[in-house]
């Protein structure tokens, strides 16, 4: 088992592909984004021809509007590791989701299922607008609400679903340990110098930008804008070009901004979280590291 983490377009995807096709082993997604159908291009997912030439796993098999979450993820990126440990088959789980690679490694909090009748109750609050959400959030569970934005509806909905459930704030239930790992791993942070990051983005925004992400943020369904797929980098920019509202070299430029910004998150959050041990400052260095481990 590989971890093979890094910011967004650090070659990440690459690399994976060439280790998979030495060892025969299989891709296991591990990105936010990458795992709806509805943005293959803009999530940068692999291409047809990538997923002909080995098994891939957990890209773009969640539409948008289907409540997708870290817990979801893990699971099911648990059976996958599963399956391929019964078949004698390498897993690299690759990706720049800090939280999917936290939560695998670590393990998450023990919450219960939520009723569909709970989940019902508040997506009508949320229908109401976030303030709504906000406002019965912090009557219910106060020191859970002093915690997140006002304008996070993905997790005030999470946090008051859990509290009407279980009748224990999320805080509670966060602090309760989890399953971690239960098999031996390698991790390898691919971490190109932070100019050369930064001109990588720009080139795939281009690629993108040519290869129909413009279209593909106009055919996002507007019924998905407040969900977490509306997040991915280029989306809402893209889109507002093709609605006019913005010229393209604006929205462009926008795109870039955003993806600079996220990258540098990424960046930090782990160097912090998973140790610098791990870094790899190019392709080469990374491929070493991990080809000693598989």
């Amino acid at each position: 088992l590989l971890l093979l983490a890094g910011p967004t377009a650090s070659g990440k995807s690459a690399l994976a592909l060439a280790l998979a096709g030495h060892c025969q082993g299989v891709i296991i997604n591990a990105d936010s984004m990458q795992v709806y159908a509805e943005l293959p291009i803009l999530s940068a997912q692999p291409t047809a021809e990538d997923f002909n030439l080995t098994p891939h796993a957990l890209y773009g098999h969640c539409p948008a509007e289907r409540p997708y979450s870290v817990a979801c993820w893990r699971e099911e990126a648990l059976a996958c590791l599963a399956k391929a440990q019964e078949q004698g088959q390498p897993a690299i789980v690759t990706g720049g989701t800090g939280l999917y690679f936290q939560a695998l490694i670590q393990g998450l909090s023990p919450v219960p299922a939520i009723p569909e009748d709970v989940r019902a109750g508040v997506r009508q609050l949320q229908a109401h607008g976030t303030a709504t959400l906000a406002n019965a959030l912090q009557a219910e569970d106060p020191a859970m609400a002093a915690r997140l934005r006002p304008s996070d509806t993905q997790r005030l909905a999470r946090a008051l679903e859990v509290m009407r459930a279980t009748g224990k704030s999320l805080l509670w239930w966060q602090a309760q340990p989890g399953t971690p790992l239960q098999r031996p791993f390698q991790t390898v942070l691919l971490m190109p110098p932070r100019e050369e990051l930064y001109a990588r983005i720009n080139t795939r925004l281009a690629y993108m930008a040519r290869c129909g992400a413009v279209e593909e943020a106009a055919a996002f369904p507007a019924s998905a804008l407040e969900y977490p797929a509306a997040k991915t980098l280029g989306l809402l920019e893209f889109r507002a070009f093709a609605e006019g509202a913005l010229p393209f070299e604006i929205a462009f430029a926008a795109a870039q901004q955003k993806s600079r910004n996220y990258a540098k998150r990424q960046i930090t959050w782990f160097r912090g979280q998973m140790g610098t041990d791990a870094i790899c400052p190019d392709e080469n260095s990374a491929l070493q590291k991990a080809l000693c481990w598989l």
